[in-house]
């Protein structure tokens, strides 16, 4: 019997237990057709390669069978077939255990004690907006997508820089990215103390303007070798560009700022050993950000020992000969396609009615941010230059259209509520979710609503992770609402939710709609990781 939150990492944790041990042999099934029949698989080929002649000892069956625990789904049957071992769980109780509990399937958890510190760096924010290249705006949107579900998941977090040009903070706006902002630079002072310390009073005469002298890394990096330091780092130009991009980091380690959300504020000395830094930079950006984060360490012996490079892949966009778009033009592109797309779709020019500007802002950044972040950020980028579609199903338009089609839905409850033709919605409790039977009403429970809070963790992972780079698969939430999208169409689409007013009827639609409001919260917390509201209507 299961106990507490279900998870799909607990059951599989005690399936792979129940076997004994050795490598893992069980895996969840995603696939419609392989989830008529089964939820997860011991394939034929690994039990063979545990047991001899693949024949599962009698008290496996019993353990796998039995199977409860905390986190653990309650098993229906497992049998043997001829493509594994086969286990399907209670369906209508599970259905009961989290559609009775939303929050704690739709929610991140906070911790009960206060998380990490994390200083996210992102040094393309220091650009003029009118020159920032798309590769730069992937890293921003990266970026901003890492604070969220960082500060989701409750780790302290603090953005650096904070945006001076106005210019910038109001691009930052129109893309509904959140950064802070400051109108003063800090003091650089004590950092150039400690690069004339380091000069020994010497002076090259050969230092180009500007420059107030050159730093040896050679021995820093021979040191940190293992690490991953580009090994022909030699030396570091310091300016007092450089020394002001140090001056705000160790600021934002030193004293903590208002607004690194959760904990207290300006706490002097806070300490470097709980602080990790995360400089997220465009690969043109990475060499020089690698001699950066060395000479901080040479000035300063407070600097965080933690720091890690998150490299963003090149961007390009296919048909665009020559000069590539700046950020700004992109975003002037996508809004025209939008405006234009809509227009065929509805008719009219819808881009001149006010009360669509806004929507068609939101649908512009949607589309942004799913083209950017629906590839592994390390990849290379192609963007596609043509018009976009209303009509693709793997595009941030598609995925904000079901969400609008989620509102309408409920409105349209709403609305028959009024009129008297629906009851009020009972209590969860007295659902009977038997009723739920259709292939994609499980679908919809077992591969997004029951895994989603497990997938969002997996999107960073602070834990000691050795080297100069972190792993992050900032990818996984626009793929995961994009296939969402497609699956809660395809059941949209196919099944009658309203159903006629007839009272023997109102036990399955109401048993269908907590399943479409569990999936309902879980668009609205995937898309709030990615700064977008949810839409009433497209």
């Amino acid at each position: 019997m299961a106990t507490g939150r279900l998870g799909v990492g607990e059951t599989l944790e005690a399936l792979n237990a129940a076997v004994g041990p050795g490598s893992p042999v069980w895996f969840k099934e995603t696939h419609a057709r392989h989830l008529r029949v089964r939820d997860f698989l011991a394939p034929r080929s690994a039990l063979q390669a545990r047991f001899r002649d693949g024949q599962v000892p009698e008290c496996v069956f019993r353990a796998v069978s039995c199977l409860q625990g905390p986190g653990v789904a309650p098993v229906l049957r497992c049998a043997p077939t001829p493509a594994g071992l086969s286990l399907q769980l209670q369906r209508p109780a599970v259905f009961e255990l989290v559609l009775g509990a939303l929050a704690s399937y739709a929610t991140p958890a906070k911790p009960a004690s206060p998380g990490p510190r994390v200083v996210l760096h992102c040094p393309a924010l220091r650009c003029n907006s009118g020159t920032l290249r798309l590769s730069q705006l992937r890293a921003v949107l990266v970026a901003d997508h890492l604070v969220r579900v960082l500060r989701a998941h409750g780790v302290r977090v603090c953005s650096v820089p904070p945006v001076r040009d106005p210019h910038m903070s109001t691009f930052l706006q129109k893309l509904r990215v959140e950064w802070p902002t400051a109108s003063k630079s800090t003091s650089t002072e004590t950092l150039r103390t400690c690069v004339l310390a380091n000069l020994n009073g010497s002076k090259e005469a050969t230092l180009p303007p500007g420059v107030l002298g050159r730093l040896c890394l050679k021995e820093l990096v021979e040191q940190r070798r293992a690490a991953g330091y580009d090994p022909s780092i030699d030396h570091c130009l310091v300016t007092e560009d450089v020394l002001s991009v140090l001056s705000e980091l160790q600021e934002a380690v030193r004293h903590w700022p208002e607004g690194g959300h959760p904990g207290p504020a300006g706490r002097p000395d806070a300490g470097v050993d709980d602080c990790v830094v995360i400089h997220v930079v465009s690969c043109e950006e990475a060499f020089q950000q690698q001699k950066l984060d060395l000479l901080w360490q040479k000035l300063d012996d407070r600097a965080p020992h933690k720091q890690k490079h998150l490299v963003c892949g090149p961007v390009k966009m296919a048909g665009v000969p020559g000069t590539q778009l700046t950020a700004p033009q992109y975003y002037r592109l996508r809004h025209a396609q939008v405006c234009e797309a809509s227009a065929l779709k509805h008719g009219g020019d819808l881009a001149q009615d006010p009360a669509w500007t806004e929507t068609f802002d939101i649908l512009s950044v949607a589309t942004i941010k799913f083209e950017m972040l629906s590839t592994a950020p390390q990849s290379q980028l192609l963007l596609a230059h043509s018009t976009i579609s209303t009509k693709g199903t793997k595009s941030g338009t598609f995925v904000m259209y079901n969400c609008a089609r989620l509102a309408t839905l409920f409105e349209g409850y709403k609305h028959g509520m009024e009129q008297g033709l629906y009851p009020t919605f009972p209590l969860v409790s007295s659902l009977d979710f038997s009723l739920l039977h259709d292939e994609g009403e499980w679908l919809l429970l077992f591969n997004s609503v029951l895994p989603f809070l497990d997938l969002l963790s997996q999107t960073v992972s602070l834990a000691g992770t050795p080297g100069l780079h972190i792993p992050v698969r900032t990818e996984m939430v626009c793929k995961f609402l994009v296939q969402l999208s497609m699956d809660f169409s395809s059941y949209y689409n196919r099944v009658h939710i309203l159903g006629e007013p007839r009272p023997h009827l109102f036990g399955q639609m109401f048993a269908r709609l907590q399943l479409l409001r569990a999936v309902r919260e879980v668009f609205h917390t995937g898309l709030a990781m990615l700064g977008l509201p949810p839409l009433s209507h497209i």
